[in-house]
């Protein structure tokens, strides 16, 4: 996101410099012909620097998805006021309403886009027919007409497109995080609900017998010991099931996880590609390389902005090895994987195995996890 905005700016910012470019080819052939009266011009440098100063801080609030009223009003005012001292030729400060208009039609519907442009065309025909015909070389003012209406036709589409693009941009960016959050969530939802569903009807009954015991106490002592002893069993099977279900949880099915991951990835709009080996995995191996894919995964979703994600596992006589590799790398990934890529490393290490995640360039990201065969025990 940081590129795109980046790019962005750039794109937007460098009608900027054309003004200046289109100014000194104005005001040179002015010079040129002695038509430069320097009083006007120096009051023109000034409205134009200070319009140039303005003029950064209108597209990066635009990219904020700010509009500057304010900062908008104040550089049309001063667009119109150096046009004024300057001749309002079309080759020169007549540009600087044009710029100007390329801006103010951000952020704003095309109703409004189509006035802004009619205004500032109307404003800019009547300084030109009121700074008369110029010089023999230079267009006339009905020629200005014809200059100043294809500037205004084609100037504020195009920083249109590049707002819109970049709207676009922030609106995915913002739909993955939001994917990311929520398969987060249902994840949750789901252990949750199985944990009810596997241990609720015991913990509903060891209350029942609970309460019934206690009202047993002062008249019939065997029955509630008889209902205890219930309880006590009702119990240890209760945690019995408590500790399946987390283990079940935590011993993820490998091939199941990557059926997961490549639909949320590929409903990301990330593309998956997944190589597997023509043999299962060793026993013990799997269940913590779904956990790694999960984790790797779910740390593409949430600290990249990556088009694809390569998934690839192979092991021989010596060694299993799992490698993620995605790109939309940004600077911070790394510390952003957390307790996540600690927790990877334990389980791992408890293999005599061992993890590692960084950039590897071109904008990659590369997590590797490597367990050394046979396993022990």
């Amino acid at each position: 996101m940081r590129r795109a905005r980046r790019f962005t700016w750039h794109m937007l910012i460098s009608g900027l410099v054309v003004m200046w470019v289109v100014v000194a080819a104005g005001s040179t052939l002015a010079l040129s012909e002695g038509r430069l009266w320097w009083p006007r011009v120096v009051l023109a440098l000034v409205a134009g620097a200070a319009f140039s100063a303005l003029y950064p801080r209108s597209v990066t609030a635009i990219l904020d998805g700010r509009r500057p009223a304010r900062i908008i009003a104040v550089m049309g005012a001063l667009a119109v006021l150096a046009a004024g001292l300057g001749g309002a030729e079309p080759v020169g400060w007549g540009f600087v309403p044009m710029v100007w208009l390329s801006v103010a039609v951000l952020g704003v519907g095309a109703r409004a886009a189509v006035l802004l442009s009619l205004g500032t065309f109307a404003v800019c025909v009547t300084l030109a027919l009121v700074s008369g015909p110029g010089s023999e070389g230079l267009p006339g003012p009905w020629l200005s007409m014809v200059v100043y209406a294809l500037w205004c036709a084609v100037l504020p589409p195009s920083n249109r497109m590049w707002n819109w693009i970049w709207t676009l941009a922030v609106q995915a960016h913002e739909g993955r995080e939001a994917h990311a959050r929520l398969a987060v969530a249902e994840e949750r939802l789901r252990f949750a609900r199985d944990l009810h569903d596997l241990v609720g009807h015991q913990l509903s009954a060891i209350a029942v017998k609970t309460e019934l015991a206690v009202r047993l106490t002062g008249a019939d002592l065997d029955a509630a010991r008889a209902e205890m002893t219930e309880v006590n069993t009702l119990t240890r099977k209760a945690l019995k099931e408590l500790r399946q279900a987390v283990r079940g949880y935590r011993e993820l099915d490998l091939s199941a996880e990557l059926e997961s991951v490549r639909s949320v990835l590929e409903a990301a709009g990330v593309r998956c590609r997944v190589r597997l080996p023509y043999r299962d995995l060793p026993d013990g191996v799997a269940p913590v390389f779904a956990y790694a894919v999960r984790e790797a995964v779910t740390n593409v979703l949430k600290h990249s902005a990556a088009t694809f994600c390569d998934i690839t596992l192979r092991f021989t006589e010596e060694e299993a090895e799992l490698s993620v590799r995605n790109d939309g790398v940004v600077r911070r990934q790394v510390a952003d994987l957390g307790s996540g890529l600690s927790g990877m490393g334990e389980r791992l290490a408890a293999l005599g195995g061992a993890v590692s995640a960084r950039p590897v360039g071109d904008g990659e990201f590369l997590l590797n996890a490597v367990v050394s065969l046979p396993l022990s025990g």
